[in-house]
């Protein structure tokens, strides 16, 4: 067993991080934080109360002005100090992840890497970050200019599920182009985000640039509504994500929410096999399930295929490894709470109720050492119909609904059902079905023999219908419009 140390047992009652200084959090209330495998608290997060969230915003509106001054060449040095730093401290931030919310170390360490991805793409930002002219644009003698420019602060509400990266997919963008920002992290995941504040701390941000305050949904709600806040970015279920899209939008603000997913994976009776079983465990089960790319329907089309690939993904998923993700053996960690466990395992019985076949039961798994984890083992149900709850709605763990569809065009029609277009996926050796199917699929995120569709910090993180509230998405060229405005400069010399 290949147990890693743990970088603290206990990390005490979390702070805030504002205007440069770590600040005692005014809240009445602090939350537990669990580690999902043993059961234990690790930390306890404050429920922050409203007035110290004018204090985070004045502190970074007062940081703007001469944050926006500072060349965008400067700005990109202090975030290759950053990149620097989260270099040197990579494995103590996968660690935390584990630790906090349950993923497998090698997820946590694709995590972090990811994250550091985030803030290269953004050093780019001298180039990013050009406008363009046009002499004797409107007439002889008059020039015009496209100046891109910052807007203020904005804010991130993050999720559970990437306590590092996702709150990446915006700041440093937002920072690079002249903007301040505010973090607020999950409350179920607080320590990573504390962490890595630690970590800018020391990269030489003015005070003010990058904040963080910790809280409830409470304090979400006085972030989108607060007039010094430009912008809102967001991550998490469908439901919350158009809440938070409705009520920011009403305030005035810029907004980008990703919602929610339910991504099918189709297999052709062409693809290559075994290639094809191992891809999609790994997107089935990677994270426990718990990320809005992870495959949700296994879509055989055909008996040919069926018969091919059905056999193959069960015996692959009972070779699946479940335990704490510090032990460098495991492959699937637990679910992030037992409250998550619970909505789990009631959607399993749904199915059964249902009338689907479960062909693997993940439910009642003990990992020994670790009997009060929130553990729920690969589940899959055979014979399910379009339908059925566990074909439709999103589960966000460990469960996988085989769909056989007859055609192509079946399976198509499949997918577009679904009020979700987060990503979608194709096994096949055929570029007629591959051109096809990305020509058409109505999602965000395409995969052509890829299960987990997960866009590099470069491209944007799309997303369609249900899954994506908004007009620009987070990382990359999206993430720099989205921070900026442009000003249209006409010129004439009399």
């Amino acid at each position: 067993m290949a147990l890693l140390p743990e970088v603290k047992k206990n990390y005490g009652a979390l702070k805030n991080y504002i205007n440069g200084e770590w600040v005692e959090a005014d809240a009445d209330k602090y939350n537990d934080v669990v580690n999902p495998a043993t059961n234990e608290v690790i930390a306890k997060v404050p429920m922050t109360s409203k007035k110290q969230i004018d204090e985070a915003v004045s502190a970074a509106n007062e940081a703007w002005e001469a944050w926006r001054e500072t060349p965008p060449v400067t700005r990109a040095r202090v975030l290759f100090k950053m990149k620097e730093i989260l270099e040197q401290n990579y494995e103590n931030i996968a660690r935390i992840m584990t630790q906090e919310q349950g993923k497998a170390i090698d997820e946590a360490r694709g995590e972090a890497r990811r994250t550091i991805e985030n803030v290269e793409c953004a050093t780019s930002v001298t180039t990013l970050m050009m406008g363009y002219n046009l002499e004797d644009g409107a007439a002889s003698g008059i020039d015009e200019d496209a100046v891109i420019s910052p807007l203020g602060t904005f804010a991130a509400i993050c999720p559970f599920n990437f306590p590092a990266m996702i709150a990446f997919w915006f700041w440093p963008y937002a920072v690079a182009t002249g903007n301040t920002y505010i973090v607020k992290p999950s409350r179920q995941v607080p320590i990573t985000m504390n962490y890595i504040f630690e970590l800018i701390d020391q990269a030489g941000f003015p005070p003010g640039v990058v904040n963080m305050v910790n809280g409830s949904h409470e304090l979400a709600d006085a972030l989108m509504e607060h007039p010094g806040i430009k912008g809102i970015s967001f991550v998490g279920s469908t439901p919350i994500a158009k809440y938070v899209y409705e009520n920011s939008s009403k305030y005035g603000k810029r907004v980008q929410t990703q919602g929610g997913a339910k991504n099918s994976l189709v297999v052709m009776e062409d693809a290559v096999m075994d290639k094809t079983v191992a891809n999609m465990l790994a997107s089935f089960y990677g994270c426990t399930g718990q990320r809005c790319l992870a495959g949700a329907n296994l879509v055989p089309v055909g008996k040919k295929a069926y018969d091919i690939v059905v056999p193959k993904f069960i015996e692959g998923a009972k070779k699946i490894r479940v335990g704490y993700g510090l032990d460098e053996n495991t492959n699937m960690g637990p679910v992030v709470s037992q409250a998550a466990k619970k909505k789990i395992l009631g959607y399993i019985q749904k199915g059964i109720d249902e009338g689907a076949k479960l062909v693997l039961d993940g439910r009642g798994i003990k990992v020994p050492g670790y009997e009060n984890g929130a553990f729920i083992g690969p589940t899959i149900f055979e014979d399910v119909a379009p339908d059925m709850t566990i074909a439709k709605e999103e589960i966000f763990g460990p469960v996988v609904s085989i769909i056989e569809r007859d055609s192509f065009d079946d399976a198509i029609d499949l997918i577009h059902q679904s009020p979700f277009g987060n990503a979608a996926s194709i096994y096949t050796q055929n570029g007629r079905w591959a051109r096809d199917f990305r020509y058409r699929v109505q999602a965000g995120n395409i995969g052509i023999n890829i299960g987990i569709v997960a866009a590099m910090a470069y491209f944007p993180f799309g997303g369609y219908k249900d899954s994506f509230f908004g007009t620009l998405h987070g990382q990359g060229k999206d993430a720099i419009n989205f921070f900026t405005d442009r000003k249209v400069v006409i010129t004439r010399w009399l």
